[in-house]
């Protein structure tokens, strides 16, 4: 015979999670205000967050104003954050410092309330507009808090993402290269040594602009090819300038050559 103590288990298991789910909605359902909070936080303490947050919810306004209101802000921020929930999360970390500046937590929500946004970051290869709000948030913290002991860990992070920007930026640049739009290639290319002066990829940049000007020139009417094969010896000037001994040394000195024989012709 099957022994019955697994199914037994599993019997008291279900039982103290419907019990438990039953406790909750009957304190979501309560007008005992104070119950709630105690219970919230009660639920904060034991990591239930989910159901924590739902109290603190129903509190917010009822509790507004008074001196509960500061900590139900607090926990519901740290509960939307432990959940994931990022983009809640920042808006009540920067809620609760702008509510509460004297508070001692207030230069620890403008912390977390610009760390919420660099989780936000996403790949290079998408939309970047977290990124710049999360550098743009890390650096006003900094103003903010210059002797924080964060300021490290904030600067660090400013790098990390500047480097996202940074490798979205070439690989932007070259997926124009990549198509064949020389032109808009060069511009990117430029743009980007503009935006990242010490960028990783600068002999890559100068590199490729050089090439798209040379197959922009390849690809150009006959009246535009005098000009264009010009600036193809300019850009490879300014490559050899830089990086004498560089990894595309070979590549760039066939492209000057074919340039050079092409203006002389």
């Amino acid at each position: 015979m099957f022994s019955q103590k697994p199914y037994f288990i599993i019997f008291i298991s279900l039982s103290v999670i419907f019990a438990s789910c039953s406790k909750y909605q009957k304190y979501l359902k309560s007008s005992d205000y104070a119950l709630k909070y105690e219970k919230g936080v009660e639920y904060y303490e034991k990591k239930d967050y989910y159901r924590a947050v739902g109290l603190f919810e129903e509190l917010e306004n009822i509790y507004k104003g008074s001196d509960k209101a500061e900590k139900i802000q607090f926990y519901m921020a740290y509960c939307y954050y432990n959940q994931g929930e990022n983009i809640l999360a920042a808006y009540y970390f920067k809620n609760f410092s702008n509510r509460y500046p004297l508070s001692p937590h207030s230069e620890e929500c403008d912390y977390m309330s610009a760390y919420c946004s660099f989780l936000n970051s996403p790949d290079p290869s998408l939309d970047q507009e977290y990124t710049y709000k999360a550098i743009e948030e890390m650096q006003m913290f900094l103003n903010k808090y210059p002797k924080s002991n964060r300021v490290t860990e904030c600067n660090k992070i400013i790098d990390d993402l500047r480097n996202k920007l940074e490798i979205k930026s070439f690989k932007s640049a070259k997926l124009y290269f990549d198509i064949g739009a020389y032109k808009a290639a060069i511009i990117a290319l430029k743009d980007g040594i503009n935006d990242f002066p010490d960028t990783q990829f600068r002999e890559d940049i100068m590199y490729l602009t050089l090439k798209s000007s040379y197959l922009l020139a390849e690809n150009s009417i006959n009246s535009k090819k005098p000009m264009r094969y010009q600036d193809t010896v300019d850009e490879y000037y300014t490559l050899i300038a830089e990086f004498p001994q560089s990894k595309y040394l070979k590549e760039a000195e066939k492209i000057f050559n074919d340039a050079t024989k092409n203006l002389i012709n």
